[in-house]
């Protein structure tokens, strides 16, 4: 079974960021099938974990229900990560939730990044804000996001081209999780203390 976290950070009800996140893990769990993989769908929504992620950057502690999705995400297999753009860049709330998310948590991670706009103009968010913060995170991004603006969902033209690249990204984001082959979640906190006990009893000796 191969387990896939879905983060969208969309703010309003109904969103068209939770839309597009839905139909790219549909798209994925459909030719992971192809691979002869199983998927199992875990979808987080940040919109009502706002006050938790706020609380946890300014105290530096996670509310349980907050930890619970650093717990999910973290036993995942794969991470699809959807926002709203703003001013050609992700939301303030998508940002501060990876912000707070424990060290070495998408380290080896496949992810498929996706964005939603009102206009084609913000478009570059995928490659000049989402792919550098996940390569950042040590997260192995898909090499196909998908963006799409208010047009997408409208007209049949503009819509039919948007399913397209929903499915060309869905089939790279497989390809991606296939090659990558099993994944083992890191512990960044239980490392560190290792690495230190390691090194007092060098000391020791």
């Amino acid at each position: 079974m191969t387990e896939l976290t879905v983060i969208a950070g969309g703010l309003r009800e109904p969103s068209s960021t939770r839309l597009l996140a839905d139909r790219l893990a549909a798209s994925a769990a459909q030719h992971l099938s192809q691979h002869g993989l199983q998927a199992a769908t875990t979808v987080v929504e940040l919109r009502p974990l706002a006050r938790a992620i706020a609380d946890a950057t300014v105290t530096g502690f996670a509310a349980p229900d907050l930890e619970a999705v650093f717990a999910t995400l973290n036993a995942g297999d794969a991470l699809i990560a959807v926002t709203p753009a703003f001013n050609a860049s992700y939301s303030g709330l998508f940002k501060s939730f990876f912000d707070v998310l424990p060290e070495e948590t998408l380290t080896d991670m496949p992810v498929l990044i996706g964005a939603t706009g009102g206009t084609d103009r913000h478009s570059l968010v995928l490659e000049h804000a989402m792919r550098p913060m996940f390569s950042y995170l040590h997260a192995i991004v898909s090499p196909t996001g998908v963006y799409a603006s208010t047009d997408d969902f409208g007209a049949t033209e503009r819509r039919d081209t948007l399913s397209l690249r929903i499915d060309k990204a869905g089939d790279d984001f497989a390809r991606l999780i296939t090659s990558c082959g099993r994944r083992q979640p890191r512990d960044a906190f239980s490392e560190n203390l290792q690495a230190m006990e390691n090194l007092l009893g060098q000391q020791r000796h």
